[in-house]
């Protein structure tokens, strides 16, 4: 699902609300999130998961194209990882 396509979804299950405020709804969480992970913080949504940054250590990486070693500079990536009901309910017989 992309972002439109929950944006479509949550105004036809909310006739009430216009598209445009579930738009500025939807943009709003995600930049708090967003916000929140830049700055070191975790986002915990219960029963679905929590957000957290990893940082990657420095390393010294391979160029496919010529094969020399590259210098890969530390780096910070978004992790995700799901909440117990989620994962029940994904591995429901």
């Amino acid at each position: 699902m992309i972002k439109s396509e929950l944006i479509t979804k949550l105004a036809l299950a909310n006739p009430h609300l216009l598209q445009r405020d579930i738009e500025r709804i939807v943009n709003t969480i995600f930049d708090e999130i967003t916000g929140a992970l830049s700055r070191g913080d975790r986002v915990e949504l219960r029963g679905f998961g929590a957000f957290s940054v990893k940082t990657r250590p420095a390393r010294t990486g391979r160029n496919p194209r010529t094969g020399g070693a590259v210098k890969v500079d530390e780096k910070r990536v978004p992790f995700f990882k799901t909440g117990k009901e989620l994962r029940e309910r994904l591995n429901q017989p």
